[in-house]
């Protein structure tokens, strides 16, 4: 069976609070095809489970910004400031709710954030290496990464489709060639 939750569409719910890469309870709640309150019930009812570092509680300010930022239908038309779960809280929210479909959508949650680390430190990487030799595997990686991330939602044209992204220290471009 096909996972229902796509790495890409995943990628599109992961934003950045106070330098941590997280998911808000209402992306979290509809990628375990639960409600946002069940949740954030399953936090209340195990403390012992989210110690500090495994949720953020968002402030007044970061969470205006956010709805500044994003459309607040696509957020549920929140009022309340949403909790965000890190990787690491994602992973014990998991071990709480336990449906085929969140284990399913921890196994993709899992393999996107350690593809976006990997992507992330591959880039750090090439940024700061300036031998071509040493480059050219550090490219290749990447493209490889990013093919993994995106590959399944792809639409290709004939045999081959390119991929174009511009990093602040590198122009990267990756073409995907299919084999018949």
């Amino acid at each position: 069976m096909k996972n229902p939750i796509s790495i890409e569409n995943l990628q599109t719910s992961i934003i950045e609070i106070r330098g941590i890469k997280v998911l808000l309870d209402s992306d979290v709640a509809r990628i375990y095809g639960v409600e946002t309150k069940r949740i954030n019930e399953a936090v209340r009812n195990n403390p012992e489970k989210f110690p500090q570092g495994y949720i953020v509680e968002l402030t007044a300010k970061e969470w205006a910004t956010l709805k500044s930022k994003y459309s607040t239908s696509i957020r549920g038309g929140k009022v309340k400031q949403p909790t965000a779960f890190p990787e690491k809280g994602l992973y014990m929210l998991a071990t709480i709710l336990k449906s085929k479909q969140a284990a399913e959508a921890t196994f993709t949650i899992i393999e996107t954030f350690a593809k976006i680390r990997e992507l992330s430190n591959t880039i750090r990487t090439l940024s700061i290496t300036s031998d071509e030799i040493l480059q050219k595997p550090l490219m290749k990686r990447s493209g490889e990464i990013v093919s993994e991330l995106f590959d399944d939602e792809l639409q290709t044209k004939d045999t081959e489709t390119s991929i174009e992204l511009n990093f602040a220290v590198l122009k990267f471009k990756h073409t995907i060639k299919r084999k018949k």
